[in-house]
């Protein structure tokens, strides 16, 4: 998806169908880090990768802090990105 709030809304609605998610930094209405929070209040338990440009609002430690499992930096290219996915699905599955 790429509107914040429809994202959070069908997240609201249906939480136990997702088992990951990925989101921007930067987005209208809602950054990717109150996406984020919003997501672990719901469901503590499911993993969220956080993908940035420069940001002078986040960084890798303070993700790691509010529990997001991964910080990607942009440009990421697929095969990374498929990485970081495997990696951090098995580590929720751990």
């Amino acid at each position: 998806m790429t509107d914040s709030l429809e994202a959070w809304q069908d997240f609201s609605k249906q939480p136990d169908s997702y088992n990951l998610v990925a989101t921007d930094m930067t987005m209208q209405l809602m950054t990717g880090m109150e996406f984020a929070r919003r997501i672990m209040i719901t469901r503590p338990d499911i993993p969220i990768i956080l993908c940035t440009g420069f940001s002078e609002l986040i960084s890798e430690e303070k993700a790691k802090d509010l529990g997001i499992k991964a910080y990607i930096t942009k440009p990421l290219l697929r095969d990374e990105f498929a990485r970081v996915v495997r990696r951090v699905r098995e580590e929720a599955r751990s």
